[in-house]
């Protein structure tokens, strides 16, 4: 029997309910031929449909009051996460798959990453999906661990931070352009355009990730809480963004 691949995914506070667990494994499922398991780790799996194996959230230790910024990502580079071995891919809970990523798992990398599209004249990843194998990385997460303090006013926030040690190690890929596509900055048009004309599904894009304002939902009704980025309702998100 074939060997099921390794998805992962975080959930932690209260700024994402289970009903994104669930979509998110709801579109995986329609849209990946390959046996899998997606793991969720969390601190409330209440409402998380029961094919998703849940797990404890990795603990990181920060100081009280530091700023979120993404960091608890860090954790998955862990030596033995939550039990897991091989190849692991990351998805936020915040994408939108809209065809298949069986190439996701066969692509050529020792770590890939979407380019983030804000900041293309350099070598920054945005992590809302990447793929990586356990436990290679784990130094970079105990770096950071031990050097929280000047990290955090060095890096923006946790992309930034593993992109660049990542990049240092050589092994920073990006995934194709076109297949992990900006919601915000490749489907909404430019102003003064997005007044009149709907966001649109880019050719070959394979998960459209959500970045700020607008998130899936608020998409789907039109909604950015950004004067000066008006999106027009966008139904066809809940075609794909469903359990």
């Amino acid at each position: 029997m074939e060997q099921s691949v390794n998805i992962i995914c975080m959930k932690w506070g209260n700024k994402y309910g289970a009903e994104y667990v669930n979509k998110l494994y709801g579109m995986i499922k329609r849209n990946l031929t390959l046996p899998f398991q997606l793991v969720c780790f969390t601190d409330d799996a209440q409402g998380i449909d029961p094919a998703v194996l849940i797990l404890d959230l990795p603990v990181l230790d920060l100081p009280a009051g530091a700023p979120e910024r993404g960091w608890n990502k860090l954790t998955t580079l862990q030596n033995g996460l939550g039990g897991l071995s091989g190849e692991a891919l990351f998805l936020d809970l915040d994408v939108v798959i809209v065809s298949n990523i069986d190439a996701l798992f066969s692509y050529p990398a020792e770590f890939a990453i979407i380019r983030d599209a804000k900041l293309r004249k350099r070598m920054i990843g945005n992590s809302s999906v990447y793929r990586f194998k356990i436990g290679r990385y784990a130094e970079i997460l105990e770096k950071f661990q031990t050097n929280f303090a000047i990290i955090q006013q060095q890096h923006r926030n946790e992309q930034a931070y593993l992109s660049k040690e990542i990049h240092e190690r050589g092994e920073l890929t990006f995934w194709p352009e076109s297949w992990c596509p900006s919601f915000k900055y490749h489907c909404m048009q430019k102003w003064p355009l997005n007044h009149f004309i709907d966001a649109k599904i880019p050719e070959g894009a394979k998960i459209i990730i959500f970045h700020g304002h607008p998130e899936p939902d608020e998409a789907i009704q039109g909604i950015t809480h950004k004067w000066y980025r008006p999106v027009r309702p966008t139904a066809w998100i809940s075609q794909y963004w469903q359990e």
